[in-house]
């Protein structure tokens, strides 16, 4: 195998690596008390800064009028993939461990196609060899999700001395039991509401392919959601200030 065959390998390895760095800093971050709610809403508003001069540098030339009826699903995709999906999997990571987050995370590929097929976008042959891996490899993910549920095991040391890698509670404490499983149900809920947002993203891409206008209008939508949200949940505002501590990080490692 050459090189050039090896790199999609390798930039896969480095995506996980990355969404498992996000998952301990967030995880530490959340243990020391900063509010998942307003760290959706610091994170979104971060990307925005970020990428809304870079769109209208780059796409100056591009524009198209979007339209009231395209404005109305960006919204409702925002408000599906950004805001409900992420608020969603950080209070889930806030009730089990980033270990148990980086491990459900590997069913998003299936919970994306279990969607297409109900939505008829996929198509699965049981008598062949392509459709009979499809739908083991399916069963073992879900299989593999309820074992993460419903089995905590003991924890393992050293890792386990990182307020990261732990919930704060005893896994043979039933109220902590009934919060793991509750933590890893939410993560699945968030993962599903991301992967019901990219079956909508290429829909919508189909419509209107700008990729960045796309990706910029939702993290403005969203921003502008998960500021409401936030403002709901978290109204102390000592809350909502950042130190330089593991929410600076949290939020700086996320955009």
């Amino acid at each position: 195998m050459d090189m050039d065959a090896k790199k999609p390998y390798a930039v896969a390895v480095i995506i996980q690596v990355i969404y498992t760095g996000i998952f301990v800093i967030l995880k530490a971050a959340f243990n020391q008390g900063f509010n998942t709610f307003v760290f959706v809403f610091y994170s979104q508003a971060a990307a925005c800064h970020l990428l809304l001069p870079i769109a209208l540098l780059r796409e100056r030339r591009n524009v198209k009028s979007m339209s009231f009826r395209l404005l109305s699903k960006l919204f409702f995709c925002a408000l599906i993939g950004n805001t409900f999906s992420i608020n969603v999997l950080n209070v889930a990571l806030r009730y089990t461990s980033a270990t148990v987050q980086s491990a459900i995370s590997n069913a998003k590929p299936v919970v994306t196609f279990c969607l297409a097929l109900l939505l008829r976008m996929e198509v699965v042959k049981l008598r062949s060899q392509h459709g009979i891996a499809k739908v083991t490899g399916v069963a073992l993910c879900l299989a593999g999700v309820f074992v993460i549920a419903f089995f905590t095991g003991p924890a393992l040391s050293p890792v386990n001395h990182h307020r990261a890698f732990h919930t704060g509670h005893a896994s043979s404490d039933p109220t902590s039991r009934v919060t793991w499983i509750k933590g890893t149900f939410l993560k699945l809920l968030g993962d599903t509401a991301w992967s019901l947002w990219i079956i909508f993203q290429a829909a919508l891409l189909k419509e209107y392919p700008n990729k960045m206008l796309v990706t910029v209008t939702q993290c403005v939508f969203s921003t502008v959601q998960s500021f409401v949200v936030a403002a709901v949940a978290e109204r102390d505002m000592s809350k909502w200030k950042l130190g330089l501590d593991m929410s600076l990080l949290a939020v700086v490692y996320n955009v």
